[in-house]
């Protein structure tokens, strides 16, 4: 069930989730996280793919047709994922998601031999109803990773800041790269002109995530 109680209207920002069923791991190699990722940019299309007619350095440059959501963050981790994103057309989000979701479980059961749901149930969402909240939301997403280097650190606070930068700069399974200058080819995954410019700079992004991240410490 969702835990939706704001309907995903048309120009409204949103922080969709979710999770392997009894929190099992949906990423279990570098080939899953770049599947997902490779149909995070293709299910965002009105036009159809087979994965396999596309090679990889190809694919987040096809013409998708028109996209059904702005997506303005992301983050996979082992067993869940996060995506913040914007409707551009009605039913936008239910039409894209359903694409991503079926697309992936599909992969996954395939790939590893097994039948019936992935996720546990359906995608949940959360209205950023608030311009303070959504630009919160684009740290929280992006400062998942660090929960694999300590499961505490945002009760503890994380000591080792720098440490913590580098890491986030290492991870390639979020748009964090994106946000630092990296010049990748998945960058297309997003769609920065569809939200507020809340980080003109490659600087003033890396500050709001450092600044969220001394948070617990001072």
């Amino acid at each position: 069930m969702s835990e939706r109680l704001t309907p995903l209207v048309l120009d409204e920002y949103f922080h969709i989730y979710n999770r392997g069923n009894s929190k099992q791991t949906i990423f279990k190699s570098n080939s899953d996280y770049l599947r997902f990722m490779s149909l995070l940019y293709l299910s965002n299309g009105t036009k159809s793919f087979k994965l396999r007619d596309l090679s990889n350095d190809r694919v987040f440059d096809v013409d998708m047709g028109n996209k059904q959501v702005a997506i303005g963050a992301y983050c996979l981790m082992p067993n869940h994922f996060h995506i913040l994103l914007k409707p551009l057309v009605e039913n936008g989000v239910s039409l894209f998601m359903k694409k991503l979701g079926t697309g992936y479980s599909m992969y996954f059961n395939k790939r590893y031999g097994r039948t019936g749901g992935l996720f546990e149930g359906r995608y949940k969402s959360q209205h950023a109803d608030s311009d303070e909240y959504l630009k919160y939301l684009f740290s929280y997403i992006h400062l998942n990773p660090l929960k694999l280097i300590d499961q505490e650190w945002k009760v503890k606070g994380l000591d080792d800041i720098k440490g913590g930068e580098e890491y986030l700069n290492k991870y390639s399974f979020s748009s964090y790269k994106d946000y630092v200058g990296n010049l990748r080819k998945e960058r297309n995954i997003i769609n920065r002109e569809g939200f507020p410019e809340y980080f003109p700079s490659k600087d003033s992004f890396i500050k709001e995530i450092n600044d969220w991240m001394r948070f617990q410490v001072n």
